[in-house]
């Protein structure tokens, strides 16, 4: 046989993509997703890849079957040679055994067939080998291999069962009388049948008055699961002699196995099948693992979307904050009170701007620095909201991921750490702050230089004023439209009169907005900076928009190369 130009190029490359799947995220499909992944990534390593660019090799024939159906021994029997071990204890652990013609050898002692799997001619029980047993009792053109239990109790043996079966030219399963209707075998009979693997299926310990009945049932059995094709081979239950089956029982699966070794055309028939099988399931087990990849990017989505509604509501909240007033009471309201000195405010707004301006530098000059205690009792109130803001964004957001679909398994164990703010949140808060605060002082002096009339006034109470404007940020939602505001308790605020004394009305406008739209940018970075802790662990995990997109284009690209050489 002729192996296809650019077909091994083109399932490289499906492959590929399939062990690249993301499917990172504890979704409902996702465990079923990632052992089809699995599956399809070891039967191209195992099989399809080795096969396509070696169709002369000998026919890999595996036997499989449940535990106890009597493998090993009929492997032997069929070679009439001691090859493998028959298990006494279950599960037995041990290495799978490949046995093979001493002529073809040079096939199977490299990573030509099964490349993970390690090649040892000694004897000693391992899962991480295949024993490979040449002998003259089996002519060359066909190797058997005796696989694990594909129902054993240990995980590790049925998973070596299973991707052995995945690299088999040919399965011969292996039942009995009293297990041929059980589950298991039936699982792996439909694989069989999903995948187009040529099979063969021998009915081993049927006491000789049932053969026709059981092999009648059976045969019904594999006809309604569309394997009617498959061969049937019956083993009567009769005693070992010399820990061999009767020769009579086994001689019709030793001459048609013999037979296929002889026959090239009868071989490469075999192969056809089970290769072009193998390839067109490809297609539907792809499709689960590319729907796995849709569910996992549909969760991300849920779940940054969840994180993304959860601050949205704190930028909300902050916003609703500064400008509701809301920080004007407690501490600020008393440090604000002191700095103006509310008596005397009052009776000196209801006097001329002049008068106004000479209480405005007895405030800057009069007392003991009351703008330095201002602005910290502003800072401490920015960042108590920025704080209380975050924690309940981060506890949100954790309430939410813990009830979405691969939210708990992505947060388990960091609930301690995500549920609140972060611990670099404090340093970063406060930097923050008093960098707006050195913006509003800045927006101030460099409002007032052009100012010759103020230039003096300002060089008296830089601080001062950006005070006031600090306050008036806080004191309207409406920001400075020109009429008084009120500060908590009914104190009246002249934060604004203040500054339009000294600026005018429009530049006090002007430089409201500049100092709350600072505020906001910084508080909005402050949440993202918190937010990213979770963007992050998605982004580890989540796929990309067009990593389904991706699993299919390469399954339409191997249905191409295969069309191409049909």
């Amino acid at each position: 046989m002729t192996t296809p130009t650019g077909l091994p190029d083109a399932l490289q490359r499906l492959r590929d993509s399939v062990a690249a799947a993301p499917l990172g995220l504890a979704t409902t499909g996702r465990d079923a997703a990632a052992r089809t992944a699995r599956a399809v990534v070891d039967q191209v390593d195992d099989y399809l890849l080795p096969r396509l660019r070696d169709l002369d090799a000998p026919l890999l024939t595996v036997v499989g079957g449940s535990t106890g159906a009597g493998k090993s021994t009929l492997v032997n029997s069929v070679l009439g040679a001691r090859v493998t071990t028959p298990g006494v204890l279950r599960p037995t652990t041990r290495s799978p055994v490949l046995v093979c013609s001493t002529a073809d050898v040079g096939w199977f002692s490299g990573d030509r067939v099964l490349p993970g799997l390690a090649r040892t001619t000694g004897e000693g029980d391992t899962l991480s080998g295949i024993t490979l047993v040449p002998t003259d009792a089996l002519p060359p053109g066909l190797a058997l291999v005796d696989a694990p239990d594909v129902d054993s109790v240990v995980e590790a043996n049925r998973e070596l069962a299973g991707q052995l079966l995945g690299a088999a030219d040919l399965w011969v399963f292996v039942t009995t009388a009293s297990r041929y209707a059980d589950a298991v075998p039936w699982d792996l009979l439909r694989t069989a049948q999903e995948r187009g693997t040529a099979l063969a299926v021998v009915l081993d310990r049927v006491p000789p008055e049932a053969v026709g009945e059981v092999a009648d049932d059976l045969a019904a059995m594999l006809q309604r699961g569309g394997l009617g094709g498959a061969r049937l081979f019956v083993v009567e239950e009769r005693p070992l002699v010399e820990g061999f089956l009767p020769a009579d029982q086994v001689a019709p699966l030793r001459d048609w196995l013999h037979a296929l070794a002889a026959d090239q055309e009868q071989r490469a028939a075999v192969v056809r099948q089970t290769l072009a099988g193998a390839l067109e399931s490809l297609s539907g087990r792809v499709d689960v693992v590319a729907a796995g990849v849709e569910e996992q990017a549909l969760s991300a989505e849920a779940l940054r979307a969840a994180a993304d509604a959860a601050y949205a509501r704190a930028r909300a909240s902050i916003d609703e904050g500064v400008g509701n007033g809301s920080l004007l009471r407690g501490e600020v309201l008393a440090r604000w009170q002191e700095f103006v000195g509310t008596g005397e405010w009052m009776r000196s707004l209801q006097g001329q701007v002049g008068k106004l301006r000479d209480r405005v530098t007895a405030a800057f000059t009069g007392r003991p620095n009351p703008a330095a205690d201002l602005q910290g009792a502003l800072e401490s109130g920015v960042e108590l909201l920025l704080r209380a803001e975050a924690d309940r964004a981060a506890e949100n957001t954790v309430a939410a991921w813990r009830s979405l679909p691969g939210g708990i398994a992505l947060i388990g164990g960091r609930e301690t750490e995500l549920d609140g703010v972060s611990p670099a949140f404090t340093g970063v808060a406060a930097d923050e702050v008093r960098a707006w605060q050195g913006f509003v002082l800045e927006l101030v002096r460099e409002e007032g230089a052009g100012k010759r009339s103020q230039a003096r006034l300002l060089s008296w109470g830089v601080n001062g004023a950006g005070a006031a404007l600090m306050i008036a940020v806080f004191a309207s939602t409406a920001g400075l439209s020109g009429a008084e505001v009120v500060i908590a308790g009914g104190t009246t605020a002249v934060g604004q009169r203040l500054l339009e004394a000294v600026f005018g009305d429009n530049a006090v406008r002007e430089l409201a907005v500049k100092a709350r739209a600072d505020l906001d940018a910084r508080a909005d970075r402050v949440l993202q900076r918190e937010q990213d802790r979770f963007t992050e662990l998605l982004a580890d995990v989540a796929p990309t928009p067009d990593a389904a997109a991706e699993l299919r284009a390469a399954v339409a690209g191997l249905a191409t190369a295969r069309g191409a050489h049909a």
